[in-house]
């Protein structure tokens, strides 16, 4: 992998702080207390799962079905709701400890590096099984925050959707992650640091597996920007302050997302493969009953 895309992800570990301010700090394997939940809903039909919850504390926490009724497709069905969960890291408040404890997550895919792990570990809700997936691998150069530009920051934003493609290490441990999405019951959430690249780009995958229109899968992976914008403005705040003017807006776009980044490697997945499916069955390796079985997973 390039350096220059590696270390972008270093960048926002260090970078991405300013959220709640948490306790002691809990290893991987750590857990919390169940805590008994009651939540006033509105009426809805019985087979709808509840609405996802808005969390203060792991902001970028949203269900990859999207809002309401889920995603309508393109064979007529729709996303499933309250299956499977995207994330920034896992690292709750009290509060929303209690809530994500509510939701009975079986499993948690940990796609960061173990640095980054290190600086933020996890908080696991009781009873659910955590997996680390190292999609970049540990390669862990000094960062240059005082240099990043927004020219800089977005061309590495770029490259690294591309480089979700075109290298085989890092297609291999995304088709362990969908394997493991599509075989482990459900609900099952899957995250980086700040939910949205390596995070993004999975649940894009998913989505356009389901038969999600593009605009839609556009919009949602677009949403990080409103889901984030308090982390995202503190962060690039803080760079501002420490840096200069030049690096918080760098900061800026390294914490946000844009539309090129992700249609750069929507682009590269129809250059090498054609069609997303033959991406995951090529390039990520996935065998048919377990496409079939993922899909039939994320739509009803």
């Amino acid at each position: 992998m390039p350096t220059s895309v590696r270390v972008r992800y270093i960048l926002v570990a260090a970078i991405a702080t300013a959220g709640p301010l948490w306790g002691s700090i809990a290893q991987p394997t750590a857990t919390l207390g169940a805590v008994a939940v009651a939540v006033a809903e509105p009426s809805r039909p019985s087979d709808m799962p509840a609405p996802t919850p808005r969390l203060a504390s792991v902001d970028n926490f949203r269900d990859v079905a999207g809002p309401d009724a889920g995603y309508p497709t393109a064979s007529g069905t729709h996303m499933r709701r309250g299956v499977i969960y995207r994330s920034s890291a896992l690292r709750p408040d009290v509060t929303d400890a209690q809530v994500l404890d509510g939701l009975h997550l079986t499993h948690d895919y940990d796609l960061r590096t173990t640095a980054e792990i290190a600086d933020s570990p996890d908080i696991v809700p009781p009873g659910t099984t955590y997996v680390h997936l190292n999609i970049i691998g540990d390669q862990n150069p000094i960062p240059t925050m005082a240099d990043l530009s927004p020219d800089s920051a977005r061309q590495l934003l770029i490259d690294q959707n591309k480089v979700f493609v075109d290298d085989a290490g890092e297609r291999e441990r995304f088709g362990e992650l969908l394997r493991s999405l599509a075989t482990n019951p459900d609900p099952q959430v899957f995250h980086c640091t700040s939910g949205k690249d390596r995070t993004g780009w999975t649940a894009a995958v998913l989505q356009t597996l389901a038969g999600v229109s593009p605009d839609d899968v556009m919009n949602d992976y677009l949403l990080t920007n409103e889901y984030s914008r308090q982390s995202i403005d503190a962060g690039a705040e803080a760079a501002t302050q420490a840096y200069g003017a030049e690096a918080g807006a760098g900061t800026r776009v390294i914490l946000g997302v844009f539309p090129e980044a992700l249609q750069a490697g929507l682009d590269q997945v129809r250059a090498r493969y054609g069609t997303m499916e033959r991406y995951v069955a090529e390039g990520l390796d996935l065998d048919p009953a377990t496409i079939a079985a993922l899909k039939k997973k994320l739509t009803v």
